[in-house]
């Protein structure tokens, strides 16, 4: 249970994540290629939703820092992935801060659609253009909300671990993941918010912050 009475399933392969990473300490390069599949997909999901087109490159940077310094980490399957999510986190502020310093002919808040290649299904085309539009949703919210959503949804951690990647109050994170999730809804409209995934928190939601 986590903080406020609130229930967070564990995510399905910490187990196996924790193990990968625990070998991966010991030197075992297959292990650390599987705790980097593992992590990489949410990762790079939420770094999309910080820097958008440039998320592979700033994934890239964060995975060099958390190989350099994988020995002296303690912890779990969850405790790594809040540990690599703060590490990218720092990587991705750091190319934020380099961006603006350098002209850009693109705006910062647009979000390259990634055209499927030619073996993909239609689905697979689909499910990519709804993620890219539901990701340039989130990067149009308030940064507090985006990165609390970003980390919930996407990354898959719990409010207290949310809290620790972003320095803050757990109670702070999961009101401002709250807020994210209803605008996003209101944006969305009913049917459309099904199809994304997110709920649809209609008027007098019991336990709406105010």
């Amino acid at each position: 249970m986590g903080e406020g009475g609130e229930h967070r399933r564990p995510q399905p392969r910490d187990g196996e994540l924790g193990a990968a990473v625990a070998r991966a300490q010991e030197g075992d390069e297959i292990a650390f290629a599987v705790a980097y599949r593992i992590v990489q997909p949410a990762l790079l999901g939420y770094l999309r939703g910080l820097v958008g087109e440039d998320a592979e490159d700033v994934a890239s940077e964060a995975w060099l820092e958390i190989a350099r310094d994988l020995g002296p980490f303690r912890g779990d399957g969850a405790g790594f992935r809040g540990w690599t999510a703060t590490i990218a986190r720092h990587r991705a502020l750091d190319h934020l801060r380099r961006r603006r310093a350098r002209p850009r002919a693109a705006p910062l808040d647009q979000v390259a659609l990634e055209l499927p290649g030619r073996h993909s299904t239609h689905d697979q085309a689909l499910e990519s253009l709804s993620t890219e539009r539901a990701l340039a949703l989130v990067r149009a919210l308030p940064r507090d909300q985006a990165e609390a959503v970003l980390l919930r949804v996407v990354v898959g951690l719990d409010g207290p671990a949310a809290a620790r990647v972003l320095g803050k109050r757990p109670g702070a994170v999961r009101t401002a993941a709250y807020r994210g999730l209803r605008r996003l809804a209101r944006q969305l409209g009913p049917a459309d918010a099904a199809d994304e995934g997110v709920p649809d928190a209609g008027p007098g939601t019991p336990g709406e912050a105010r």
